[in-house]
């Protein structure tokens, strides 16, 4: 056992409450006891870094009472109930609570070790998963460059996070320019190969001999390198324009892949970067590598469904790119921010990192707006209008946020500057922020 888990034992009867104690802590447990569900409740919670087990017949609050409560606060706390002998409904409804598992009185003490060691396993991987989780929120340095708070951002990061922590093979695909070798980097990262090789190939960028050789060997003795099979073994293997294989070396692929078994030695993440209209990685594929890859599936979303973030990005892109001309950043006017979020970004972040920097070159010259630059981009583009598209509403709250959002990373957090720059009462300010989920902390 890597770390002892915590076993808070309930019961009302003392000698139970020894006798579950010494048996348990002879199997390797921490465990701390409790003679009312009342003063159980004052020390568990939903960071409880252990399980519980609680008898059924207690004075005053009674175990299910208990039980209730701890799900209501914790869902995935492990709660193994004691029941009396014949007792069939209580522990149906214990289970139907949400009792991890149940023990019959008299009980085996083996088979109460069986039930802590499986509760307690299940716990470990539930904190551990917030802890990465957390750590997705708080981030990482790579986690932190995927910006954004649209709902299909938070998806992603929590796909991450669920990939990561499988050990399958992963595709990734999705429209140009829309970060997906970004992602294999922070699916690498999150997971438990983070500390091993990161190998990643270029399949379109080497003809098919070299391909071959570079993935598979056989390597000459005058080549620095490993073949990418060996050289990211127990690591991650990632396969940019992975339709770009002919079918003699996907063929080869799925060899090496059917090899390795389960679970991979090697994680292959591979990326489609199809280009072709109606055509897709499924199409260019094998069947058999297709699905074995697509087990796990990433879909990347496009800029444009990405809604408040692309200001977002706009803004942290424009100050970076500021930062390093030695300028100021551009202000975004309402209507330039409507015609940001109105743009259809085939090129996706790609393209908003272009448009980024050419703003804060427009601007330094003190010439040039962001309509010019989309318009440039995309020569058959209209005028973009707040009256298309979204209601008008939505425009004006993403403006707000964003200029909120400015003002405050501008004054590092002081909300009496940002009330005297933006004219708002402390009140009005507040509850502004309080709206888009802005928070003085991450200011500071």
């Amino acid at each position: 056992m890597a770390q002892a888990m915590k076993i808070a034992i309930v019961d009302d009867e003392q000698d139970m409450r020894q006798s579950i104690s010494q048996w348990l802590a002879l199997s390797g447990y921490d465990t701390e006891t409790f003679a009312s569900a009342e003063d159980a409740l004052k020390v568990l919670g939903p960071e409880y870094p252990g399980i519980v087990i609680s008898d059924i017949k207690m004075p005053g609050m009674d175990g299910i009472q208990l039980l209730k409560k701890l799900m209501g606060a914790d869902s995935t706390l492990p709660v193994i109930m004691i029941t009396g002998h014949g007792d069939v409904p209580m522990a149906v409804e214990a289970m139907r609570v949400g009792a991890f598992d149940f023990l019959e009185k008299p009980f085996n003490p083996d088979r109460m070790s069986e039930l802590a060691k499986r509760a307690s396993n299940a716990r470990r991987l539930t904190l551990d998963n917030r802890a990465l989780r957390r750590e997705l929120s708080g981030g990482t340095q790579i986690m932190n460059k995927l910006i954004g708070a649209s709902p299909v951002m938070e998806r992603l990061r929590e796909d991450i996070l669920d990939l990561g922590q499988a050990d399958g093979h992963v595709l990734i695909d999705g429209e140009t320019g829309t970060g997906k070798t970004l992602v294999a980097h922070a699916l690498h990262a999150v997971g438990s190969r983070a500390g091993k090789k990161f190998v990643l190939v270029s399949c379109a960028a080497l003809e098919e001999e070299a391909l071959s050789k570079r993935l598979f060997g056989p390597m000459m003795p005058e080549d620095a390198q490993l073949p990418a099979i060996e050289e990211a073994r127990g690591g991650t293997l990632v396969l940019e324009d992975v339709e770009a294989l002919s079918d003699t070396l996907q063929a080869r692929l799925l060899s090496v892949m059917n090899d390795q078994g389960t679970p991979a030695e090697t994680r292959i993440v591979a990326i489609s970067n199809l280009q072709e209209a109606g055509k897709t990685s499924e199409d260019v594929l094998r069947p058999d590598l297709f699905y074995r890859l697509a087990a796990l599936r990433i879909t990347m979303p496009p800029l444009r469904q990405r809604g408040e973030d692309i200001l977002t990005l706009f803004t942290r892109l424009s100050e970076q790119f500021a930062e390093e001309y030695g300028c100021e950043a551009p202000q975004v006017s309402a209507q330039e921010a409507a015609q940001l979020l109105q743009a259809p970004w085939p090129g996706n972040v790609r393209q908003l990192i272009n448009i980024a920097e050419r703003a804060v070159l427009q601007s330094r010259r003190g010439s040039g707006t962001i309509a010019s630059l989309l318009m440039s981009d995309h020569e058959e583009m209209q005028p973009v209008m707040t009256t298309e598209g979204k209601p008008l509403k939505e425009y004006v709250e993403a403006f707000e946020r964003m200029l909120i959002d400015n003002t405050m990373r501008r004054h590092k957090g002081s909300i009496a500057s940002v009330m005297d720059e933006l004219c708002l009462p402390r009140r009005t300010l507040n509850e502004k922020m309080a709206k888009y989920g802005l928070q003085r902390s991450d200011y500071l």
